[in-house]
């Protein structure tokens, strides 16, 4: 199953194709990849658990980036709350639930793993599955898992580097423990 969330682009030549760039940001070059359609598949960071890397057999052009490079230019420099990026996403049915849960996070603000799990009518039982479904999401930033804390209110986990997810809290202007 995967998911669309549909923006104007102009579709690259090669469907099927991968496409990547590089962008400096706060967090470190970040790593982008997008589908022949020019839909933005993934944002990771340098030593990102699980992130990707690039493959011999993807193409390197940073046409199809440019509005996501804009947008986060301007999120880093607090001119963005809301990202309006083609997105696609693949999962499983639980994955992409948990997924579209984390898109519904208003930018300066945080839920915990078990609201999340509420959120989609998971029951409390599967905390820990929807934390997997949350370290397994593919567009870092643009898809604010950084903003799902513990229930205490702790920084738990973030497949970028705790660091990192205290820079993008703090950022948003979310009060740190």
């Amino acid at each position: 199953m995967e998911t669309v969330i549909e923006a104007p682009g102009a579709p690259l030549a090669e469907a099927g194709a991968t496409y990547w760039t590089r962008c400096d940001s706060p967090l470190g070059q970040l790593l982008l990849t997008a589908d022949g359609d020019g839909v933005l598949t993934s944002l990771s960071v340098p030593g990102q658990k699980g992130g990707r890397t690039v493959r011999d057999d993807w193409r390197h052009d940073t046409g199809p980036f440019r509005a996501a490079e804009e947008q986060l230019r301007a999120y880093f420099a607090g001119e963005l709350r809301e990202f309006a990026l083609p997105l696609r996403s693949e999962g499983t049915a639980f994955r992409e639930r948990v997924w579209a849960a984390l898109d519904a996070v208003p930018y300066g603000t945080t839920a915990t793993y078990g609201e999340i799990a509420a959120r989609i009518g998971a029951s409390r039982a599967a905390v820990r599955a929807v934390g997997g479904a949350i370290g397994a999401n593919p567009l870092l930033v643009v898809r604010p898992c950084h903003r799902v804390i513990g229930a205490n209110g702790t920084l738990t986990g973030y497949a970028g580097g705790l660091d990192r997810k205290v820079r993008l809290l703090a950022l948003e202007g979310v009060p740190l423990p």
